[in-house]
């Protein structure tokens, strides 16, 4: 296999059942536990395996402070994008949620010229558009459709816009593990400080401990999945591959939980995707890969 598209694609197929899992277990979860409880459980197993990963390869020296501030922030936004995203999947469809989670590559063009300098440029214009048109065939306020789910995985498309931004700024200087190992490390912080915040953590129960691991692992393999496929092939080749999760997740969201399969929800995602492709593939500056959950 030595065609790097195929090879990409491989990977690829890894992170979209890696995302597929994870709505699946998030939804299976959220009815014993909150989603700090949810992010607390999962960022402890996820701490877990970064650690033991780092230590068997020698690495947990990389995981330096010196730039821990920017850590910290990076590590709220996701915090927050990742909670606002697990209550999204509980209270509107699948498709749903995935297709305005494919908004984030837009948001970080605006976020990038606002943190980072970058000039935007007429493509990002252009991405912007198209990609604010398919919102609103995906929400579509004028049926009623701006519900608090909707708000909810908006929010976190930009979240999560802003947590690649921090990233791309990160990498300059720390390495994959180290922002991996804060990563886990600061959000098991937040989750227990939020989960815990009421006094009553709720204690995994024999039938969602299964669930939690998944939700841990699922995230932890997306990422590496998702890395090696954009070391292979440029993200031109790797994001129209990541969009093949709004089929799969319609189609799991129908078989598993009754979940009609709306053609204007298809409809808004093409839109969204072509902003970003053209944007990718035209202009100057590439976006940033899909978001890691």
């Amino acid at each position: 296999m030595t065609n790097p598209s195929i090879r990409a694609a491989f990977w690829m197929t890894g992170a979209i059942a890696s995302f597929t899992a994870m709505a699946v277990a998030g939804r299976a979860v959220s009815f014993e536990l909150d989603t700090f409880e949810i992010m607390l459980y999962r960022s402890l197993v996820g701490m877990v395996i970064v650690i033991a990963i780092g230590a068997a390869l020698g690495r947990l020296g990389e995981a330096r402070t010196r730039r821990i501030r920017l850590h910290a922030f990076r590590n709220l936004a996701h915090f927050t994008g990742q909670n606002l995203w697990f209550f999204a999947i509980t209270v509107i469809p699948l498709a749903q949620v995935f297709a305005l989670e494919f908004t984030t590559p837009i948001w970080a063009i605006f976020l990038s010229a606002l943190f980072l300098g970058e000039r935007i440029t007429r493509y990002g214009m252009i991405a912007a558009g198209l990609g604010f048109l398919g919102i609103l065939l995906v929400a579509r306020p004028e049926a009623g459709g701006a519900s608090a789910g909707i708000l909810a995985a908006a929010m976190a498309a930009v979240a999560f816009a802003t947590t690649a931004v921090c990233t791309r700024s990160l990498t300059k200087t720390e390495t994959i593990f180290a922002i991996m190992f804060w990563l886990t490390v600061i959000q098991a912080i937040f989750g227990l400080v939020c989960a815990g915040i009421d006094g009553d953590i709720a204690a995994p129960s024999a039938a969602t401990a299964p669930w939690l691991l998944l939700i841990a692992c699922a995230g932890l393999l997306a990422h590496f999945c998702l890395t090696n496929a954009l070391s292979i092939a440029p993200a031109s080749i790797v994001m129209p591959l990541d969009f093949a999760r709004l089929p799969v997740v319609a189609i799991v969201g129908m078989l598993l939980y009754d979940e009609p399969l709306e053609l204007v929800i298809f409809g808004g995602a093409a839109l969204i995707f072509l902003g970003n492709y053209i944007n990718i593939t035209r202009g100057q500056a590439p976006a940033p890969a899909p978001a890691v959950k």
